[in-house]
């Protein structure tokens, strides 16, 4: 039984911030990356930023230095800072997390989606 449980989406005006988090449920396993993701209407779901369990992280060019992907490992929780809010950051985000069993193997879960509209 896993479970990923977003929050923090919302309405806000361009160059405002939001935060965004991702409590990860995942019983005996362990979490290696995680990440978010997000997709607008008619486009494709496209990674915004991946950090693994030792804190190394990337980001997708349209949003270096205006977003922080963060995590408290004792919480299993991923966090994303987006500051300096654009019209183009209109999505749905959707966190990620890979997840190892006792044998090692690797399994891909998805959070339901939280919508973030940057609108004037």
């Amino acid at each position: 039984q896993v479970q990923l449980v977003e929050s923090g989406g919302g309405l806000v005006q361009p160059g405002w911030s939001l935060r965004l988090s991702c409590a990860a449920s995942v019983g005996i396993f362990s979490i290696n990356d995680m990440g978010w993701y997000r997709q607008a209407p008619g486009k494709e779901r496209d990674l915004v930023a991946v950090i693994t369990s030792d804190g190394s992280t990337n980001y997708a060019e349209s949003v270096k230095g205006r977003f922080t992907i963060s995590r408290e490992n004792v919480k299993n929780t991923v966090y994303l800072q987006m500051n300096r809010l654009k019209p183009e950051d209109t999505a749905v985000y959707y966190c990620n997390a890979e997840i190892s069993d006792y044998k090692g193997i690797r399994y891909d879960y998805w959070g339901q989606g939280t919508q973030v509209t940057v609108s004037s």
